[in-house]
C-alpha cells in the first residue's frame, strides 16, 4: 500500500485567541442575551452587524441564529407563503430548499451545469410565475451574476443570495451577497469564520430588513441595533410583522468579531491550498476539474471534481480506496443521503421534478472539505493519492474493456 494521509477533514483551526478573551469576558458578565446591556453598553452582536455591513458594503445587516434562519427570514420578510413558487438550485443542501417548504411555499429546482452553477437558461425557462430565486452558491462557485441579474430583474424575480460557502468571495468585485435583495450567510464550524451556529443577513433594502429584525425577535428593542435601518420604517411594519425568535447572542458575536477582521488572510490561504491541489490534478485521466472563471474571487474552502460518466459501482471503487488511505470523500450521486449530503431527490417535502442534467453531474460529483489545519504539503499528499487511486480505477476499467473477450 503506498503512503496514507493521517489529517482530520473535520477538525477545524482553534479559536483566535482574542476571541476566546472576548467570549470570556462575556461569560463573565453573563449579559449573553443581545439585548442585556448596562447603561453606555454597545452589545456584541450590535457591533458585529456594523463590522459585517461594512465589510459587504451593505447599508444594514441582521445577526441570527443560523445560516438556514437567515434564508427563512428573509423568504418571509419578503412574503413568501403558501403556494408560491421559488427557484432554487438543484444541486444544494437540504436546508435551500427547507427554507422554502418550511413556509409552505414550492421548491421549483433549476438545472445544474458542469461548472456545479445554476444553469441560466433553464432559469428563464422556469420562471415565470415564480415569486423569488434563492440562490445557492453552492460549494463556492458563483454563476455569471450579470447575466442571471438581468434575467431575474426581467422576470419581476426577487433574488436572494444563500452565501454560505461564498464569504468573502465576489463577482466582478462585487461581494457575493451584494448583488441580490439580500444575502444570507452561515457562521456554523464548516464555514469561512466559526461560531458554532450562526448566520447574518445583509440588504440595502430598508423595510426587507426592518420586518427580518422584527421576525429575529427584537421585540419593540430594535433601536438597540447599529446596522439597521431608521425607526420610522420599523413604525410602518412592527405591529405587522410575527416574532419569530432567531436571535445571534453576544457569546457567538464575540468570537466572530476577531475572525471577520482576519477574513481577508484566511481566505487567501484557503486558495492557497486549492490551488496545490488544482496543480496536482491537472489532467488526470478520468478526472475533469472544474473551470474557475476569471470574474470570480472565489474562497475555496472546499474542493470538487467530477468523474464524468463513471458508473456507480466504479465511484464507489475509488472512494473506498480513498477512504483506505485517508482521504474522506463525499459523493452526491449516491442513492441514500450520507451525513450532510443529499440530492433533490432525497427532499421528498419538494414536488419530484425530472432534472436529467444535474441527474448526470451529481453522479460524479466527489466533494472534499479543505480546512486550514491542513499544510501544502498536506495538500500535494492528498492530490498525489487522488490521482493514483483515480488512475487505478480507470485503468483497470480500461483494461478490461481492452482485453480479448474468453474463449
Amino acid at each position: 500500500m503506498s503512503d496514507g494521509f493521517t489529517g482530520s477533514f473535520t477538525q477545524q483551526e482553534p479559536i483566535p485567541e482574542a476571541g476566546i478573551e472576548a467570549a470570556l469576558k462575556v461569560l463573565r458578565h453573563g449579559r449573553l442575551h443581545r439585548y442585556n446591556t448596562v447603561p453606555g453598553e454597545v452589545a456584541e452582536v450590535a457591533l458585529l452587524e456594523e463590522e459585517f455591513a461594512a465589510f459587504t458594503g451593505a447599508n444594514y445587516c441582521l445577526a441570527v441564529a443560523s445560516g438556514g434562519y437567515a434564508l427563512g427570514c428573509v423568504l418571509r420578510a419578503l412574503g413568501i407563503g403558501a403556494g408560491d413558487r421559488v427557484l432554487t438550485n438543484a444541486f444544494t443542501l437540504a436546508p435551500v430548499p427547507g427554507a422554502i417548504a418550511a413556509l409552505g411555499a414550492v421548491p421549483v429546482f433549476v438545472e445544474t451545469t458542469e461548472a456545479l452553477t445554476i444553469d441560466i437558461d433553464d432559469l428563464a425557462a422556469k420562471a415565470t410565475g415564480a415569486k423569488a430565486l434563492l440562490l445557492s452558491h453552492m460549494r463556492g462557485h458563483i454563476c455569471d451574476m450579470d447575466r442571471l441579474m438581468a434575467v431575474c430583474d426581467a422576470a419581476g424575480l426577487k433574488v436572494v443570495e444563500d452565501c454560505a460557502h461564498t464569504m468573502g468571495a465576489a463577482w466582478r468585485g462585487t461581494p457575493s451577497g451584494r448583488h441580490g435583495i439580500a444575502g444570507c450567510y452561515s457562521t456554523q464550524t464548516y464555514k469561512h469564520m466559526n461560531s458554532g451556529e450562526g448566520g447574518l443577513i445583509v440588504s440595502d433594502d430598508a423595510e426587507l430588513m426592518a420586518r427580518a429584525t422584527i421576525l429575529s425577535g427584537s421585540y419593540m428593542l430594535y433601536g438597540r441595533h447599529r446596522a439597521a435601518p431608521p425607526a420610522e420604517v420599523f413604525e410602518r411594519v412592527k405591529y405587522l410583522t410575527p416574532n419569530v425568535s432567531g436571535r445571534m447572542d453576544n457569546l457567538r458575536a464575540a468570537i466572530l468579531r476577531p475572525q471577520l477582521a482576519d477574513l481577508p488572510r484566511q481566505c487567501a490561504r484557503w486558495n492557497a491550498l486549492y490551488r496545490v491541489l488544482e496543480e496536482g490534478l491537472v489532467a488526470t485521466p478520468g478526472l475533469q476539474l472544474i473551470a474557475r472563471p476569471d470574474e470570480e474571487a472565489y474562497v475555496a474552502s472546499s474542493f470538487q471534481f467530477l468523474l464524468p460518466d463513471w458508473p456507480a459501482g466504479k465511484v464507489r471503487a475509488f472512494l473506498a480506496r480513498a477512504a483506505t488511505r485517508g482521504v474522506e470523500l463525499k459523493w452526491f450521486g449516491a442513492d441514500e443521503p450520507t451525513g450532510f449530503t443529499s440530492r433533490h431527490d432525497s427532499w421528498r417535502y419538494a414536488p419530484a421534478q425530472s432534472l436529467p442534467r444535474t441527474d448526470r453531474i451529481l453522479a460524479g460529483l466527489v466533494d472534499m472539505r479543505l480546512p486550514l489545519t491542513f499544510s501544502a504539503d498536506d495538500a500535494a499528499l492528498i492530490a498525489r493519492i487522488l490521482r493514483e487511486e483515480v488512475a487505478a480505477v480507470f485503468q483497470s476499467d480500461a483494461e478490461a474493456t481492452e482485453s480479448p473477450a474468453a474463449d
